[in-house]
């Protein structure tokens, strides 16, 4: 369990609830992205999987766990392959095995003459072709038992495939169902897999992950990477989101274009910098870009557009906030707070794609004005209140005819316009807010809170 806390800390209730209900208490500062909190919980629960599974050995014992799971519900001897039929992981042989199961596990591949006649069956063209399940006859003379295999996919891209292998009884009667859930899930696991970082990426991405967090001396980092810690540097950050918002895209397919992206941020901030960072935390990627020279801001703002530019065609709509550029490699954690300012800012905006603090300021303030407001429910204008609920006891309009006003600066005529009303119905809605609020929109410090109340999304 996590909560925002003030600087006294967890209450004790709070405290005793957790303890109560058996669960950790993470106390973090009301400033804190729930993204960042996320990412770091996640983090932990990883961490600990990983140790819970040293046995195993690798990161593929999810993997081996989920092939024990599968053989369970088939009743068959399970293998995970990916598309270029190398074996990944294996459940345990209950039954018998055959001579090809025996030689895919053994040199962790079919064996190339049985390959070869799957190829001309049409097996793997059916696998990578969608989601149902392929049956395999039982071939005597080759010593080959009865088999049932499904395709792996992230939306439409093969990333391998699940064999089954009748053993000394039949297959379950819900063989073929259990295979096509288990598909699906193996999916997330191989695409985790096949973006699982060399132990060199994970320290780099350590090391990046230490400075945007303000936790890791600048100048150890610096050692790790070759760059100079006393140059200016600047941290670019990226957030996507499905280019069609209507569109149905499973995780897996997701994970695979987010990865995608990841790629082009990391070879053009490479090109960019030699010693240039790039790493994922929480839903957005990060750029730390070191050694700056003068040009410093304009340069950054160039690359974070060659970065969206490149990225299309990717499936992903892309924004970057270009943090400001800070004297040292130790600033890069101010660098970084600037560019998740900008980027929470321009969420309003469809339009917008890179921005620095000077071009979204205004709406930088205004938007953690109003978080500010969000967070301390005490201070509200009760009769802001009273005409939101009017409106939604009524389906009314006033509160979008009051918003288009005041930011209209009280020109009756302009917010009519772009309400497309007659001047004299917003006249008249005006008036009717005034009456049903209690409000007087003439004075000019009401006009200021009633605008940023009603900017709170309630």
């Amino acid at each position: 369990m996590a909560v925002k806390v003030t600087s006294s800390g967890a209450s004790d209730a709070l405290r005793a609830a957790a303890v109560d209900a058996g669960v950790a208490l993470l106390a973090v500062r009301p400033a804190a992205r729930w993204e960042q909190v996320e990412s770091l919980a996640s983090g932990v629960v990883s961490r600990a999987r990983v140790s819970a599974d040293a046995d195993e050995g690798e990161v593929l014992g999810d993997l081996f766990s989920t092939a024990q799971t599968v053989a369970h519900l088939t009743g068959g001897i399970v293998s995970i392959e990916d598309t270029a039929a190398r074996v990944l992981a294996y459940s345990r042989s209950s039954g018998e095995v055959d001579e090809l199961r025996r030689l895919s596990i053994l040199g962790r591949q079919g064996p190339e003459p049985y390959l070869e006649m799957l190829r001309e069956w049409g097996v793997y063209q059916r696998l990578r072709s969608g989601e149902d399940v392929v049956r395999i006859d039982e071939r005597p003379d080759l010593g080959i038992r009865r088999r049932i295999a499904v395709g792996v996919h992230a939306g439409g891209r093969p990333l391998g495939a699940i064999w089954v292998q009748e053993g000394d009884e039949p297959l379950t009667e819900h063989a073929e169902r259990s295979l096509l859930g288990a598909a699906r899930v193996t999916a997330l696991q191989l695409v985790r897999h096949r973006n699982e970082p060399s132990a060199g990426l994970r320290l780099r991405e350590n090391l990046l992950a230490g400075l945007l967090n303000g936790r890791l001396d600048p100048s150890a980092a610096a050692g790790q990477l070759g760059v100079d810690s006393r140059r200016p540097a600047a941290v670019v950050a990226f957030a996507s989101r499905v280019e069609s918002p209507g569109a149905v895209v499973d995780r897996p397919e997701l994970e695979l274009r987010r990865d995608q992206l990841g790629n082009v941020i990391s070879m053009h901030a490479a090109a960019f910098r030699r010693g240039a960072l790039v790493s994922q935390l929480g839903t957005r990627t990060y750029a730390l870009l070191p050694e700056l020279s003068g040009s410093g801001e304009a340069a950054v703002v160039g690359l974070a557009r060659e970065i969206i530019s490149a990225s299309r065609g990717i499936g992903l709509v892309v924004r970057a906030a270009v943090g400001s550029v800070v004297p040292e490699l130790g600033g890069a954690a101010d660098s970084r707070r600037q560019a998740d300012r900008v980027l929470d800012a321009m969420a309003g905006d469809t339009a917008a794609r890179v921005a620095t603090i000077a071009d979204w300021r205004a709406e930088v303030l205004v938007s953690e004005t109003v978080d500010l407001l969000a967070e301390h429910p005490a201070i509200r204008d009760p009769r802001v209140t009273a005409l939101r609920r009017h409106d939604e006891r009524n389906n009314g309009s006033l509160v979008g005819s009051v918003v288009a006003y005041l930011e209209s600066f009280g020109d009756v005529r302009a917010a009519a316009r772009r309400l497309h009303v007659h001047p004299n119905t917003l006249r008249y809605r005006i008036r009717r807010a005034e009456e049903v609020s209690g409000l007087d929109l003439g004075d000019a410090r009401q006009r200021l809170f009633t605008e940023l109340q009603l900017r709170l999304r309630e």
